[in-house]
């Protein structure tokens, strides 16, 4: 068994794990968007007995059905599984699980996060003798089912927030992640153990300071600056975002002394010239104001609050983002290569990793 999960300076690592322990076990996926797809999938694939949650009429259930999955109302798809995967949006948890999924939970059974934001923030509350056990897939869920195809995998965060009632036997919870973690693929890559507030705050910062927010925010700032000094727009949005997947493929597959030994000369000199004055104490400050944010809980509270009244500023952030003139030279840059909306991720209407 793996060290304590208790236990923050150590992260010990699995491979090798099978999803023996799901065995004649049914699992519920509630939701089946891009995480949740993936997951029932894979599963599917590893032998597991799936079926599918939603809400009546809705297209992801519709696409779950045409798929081969039996398709239940939430509290339907619930009952009579060992596992309940929650495959949903954050912000929809607190009232999925207080409306349809808790309510139709009998001590004995687990339920499963992908991500650990709801329950460590206490928008899911524990109900007694129901295991909690968090399995976040590294990727997004087109990652996470390409590389089950080919054979392969990507890594895993593992973790148990409270155990099930053992009173009739069989494997606790925390095997229990394991081996959904392993019918994922993602033991041939590896399970690091961790808890559900590490694995929470970590990443929501590195979604808000590098992946998303981050990324986002200076690609936009360095397209504004080229064009405010005359260059093409088109000109603009391939230096600037367009080519930031190869440099971030090389980042991905060989490290930072990879990236910088595929990379030219002058684009490593500029690399050591720039980052000091690009990323400085100011920025780390924002960083770490970020971080105290994300851990106090407010980051949560702020969105979920914001979903509560109708995600009106969301809303309104999302379409002036739409409305960026960067949109229109991306949609150029893109039309000379078609064929990148087959590549993974190229999908029209694809959401995040939690969803």
């Amino acid at each position: 068994m793996p060290p304590s999960q208790e236990n923050h300076l150590q992260l010990p690592v699995e491979r090798g794990v099978t999803a023996a322990a799901l065995a004649g076990r049914p699992v519920a996926v509630i939701g089946y968007g891009n995480q949740g797809r993936a997951h029932a999938l894979n599963l599917r694939d590893s032998g597991v007995d799936v079926r599918i949650g939603g809400r009546p009429g809705s297209t992801t259930r519709a696409r779950a059905e045409s798929e081969g999955f039996r398709t239940l109302d939430t509290p339907e798809a619930v009952r009579g599984t060992d596992l309940v995967i929650v495959a949903l949006p954050d912000e929809a948890h607190a009232a999925a699980w207080a409306g349809a999924i808790s309510p139709s939970l009998v001590p004995g059974q687990t339920a499963g996060f992908i991500h650990g934001s709801s329950v460590h923030f206490g928008l899911v509350k524990p109900v007694p003798g129901i295991g909690m056990v968090l399995v976040a897939p590294k990727g997004p869920g087109t990652t996470l089912r390409e590389r089950f195809v080919m054979g392969q995998g990507i890594p895993a965060l593992v973790a148990m927030h409270a155990e099930r009632d053992r009173a009739h036997g069989g494997p606790g919870a925390l095997d229990i992640a394991r081996a959904w973690a392993a019918g994922l693929g993602c033991a041939r890559a590896g399970l690091v153990h961790t808890t559900f507030r590490d694995e929470a705050e970590t990443d929501l910062f590195g979604e808000q300071a590098v992946l998303c927010g981050g990324m986002l925010g200076l690609a936009q700032a360095a397209y504004e600056v080229l064009v405010e000094a005359g260059y093409p727009p088109l000109l603009a949005y391939t230096e600037c975002i367009h080519e930031i997947k190869q440099v971030a493929d090389l980042l991905y597959a060989r490290g930072p002394a990879g990236m910088r030994a595929a990379i030219s000369n002058s684009a490593e000199f500029g690399t050591y010239a720039a980052a000091p004055r690009m990323v400085d104490e100011r920025t780390k400050a924002a960083m770490r104001a970020l971080l105290d944010e994300i851990r106090s809980g407010a980051f949560t509270r702020r969105m979920q609050a914001d979903h509560d009244a109708g995600g009106r500023w969301f809303r309104a952030e999302r379409a002036a983002a739409d409305a960026h003139p960067m949109e229109r030279a991306g949609a150029e840059v893109r039309a000379l290569m078609p064929w990148l909306a087959a590549e993974p991720g190229g999908e029209a209407g694809t959401k995040g990793a939690n969803e």
